[in-house]
């Protein structure tokens, strides 16, 4: 009878916008508190805080960021993708980074998003973008085999009061969550390993 304490869960939030003032950002701190107190080990990484390299697939490899940022996503039992919605889709800042951390070629690289479980927190400007992370999720799904959190956070200016969720934000917020705590407990069993293939 094996009595071990199971490993608590890391998950790697990516907080990916740009703007000083942003609400995605404060979601994203929102799920590192949640995060904690469900005994989990999340790591907040804000892309502020970094110069990320344009993906050219040469000389990005070089940058200390890269590697930073690769290690996060490729040892995190779970990523929460946390972005502003601009023009339809993710931010750019984003897009930069999947195409960063996603590729694989020379020197034995591989990408760092193979197998992961992604959840996207989104803050937009107006609700009817809401589906606007639709291909980027695809696209990981697809790419890199990832499991997409079926809950989805999708927040407007509207779902704030004084810098306050509203009970609606808050009870998806908290679900969404929950779903991909219990999808990453499950998965972390799995046998399979994913590499480039149709």
């Amino acid at each position: 009878m094996d009595n071990s304490v199971p490993r608590p869960l890391k998950i790697t939030i990516l907080s990916c916008s740009l703007d000083p003032e942003s609400r995605s950002r404060d979601l994203g701190r929102e799920a590192e508190r949640f995060l904690q107190a469900q005994g989990c080990v999340p790591q907040f990484i804000d892309l502020r805080d970094f110069r990320l390299p344009e993906f050219d697939n040469s000389a990005c490899y070089d940058d200390p960021a890269y590697v930073h940022l690769h290690q996060a996503v490729r040892d995190a039992d779970g990523i929460v993708l946390v972005v502003p919605i601009y023009n339809w889709s993710i931010g750019s800042a984003a897009k930069n980074l999947i195409e960063l951390t996603g590729a694989t070629g020379a020197g034995g690289r591989k990408s760092a998003w193979f197998d992961q479980i992604v959840t996207f927190v989104c803050a937009g400007g107006l609700p009817h973008s809401y589906m606007a992370y639709g291909a980027t999720a695809m696209s990981l799904m697809l790419d890199f085999k990832c499991v997409i959190n079926p809950y989805a956070v999708y927040a407007t200016e509207r779902d704030w009061g004084n810098g306050i969720m509203s009970d609606v934000l808050s009870v998806r917020f908290r679900k969404t969550l929950e779903v991909k705590l219990e999808i990453a407990s499950l998965l972390k069993a799995r046998r399979y390993t994913s590499d480039w293939e149709i």
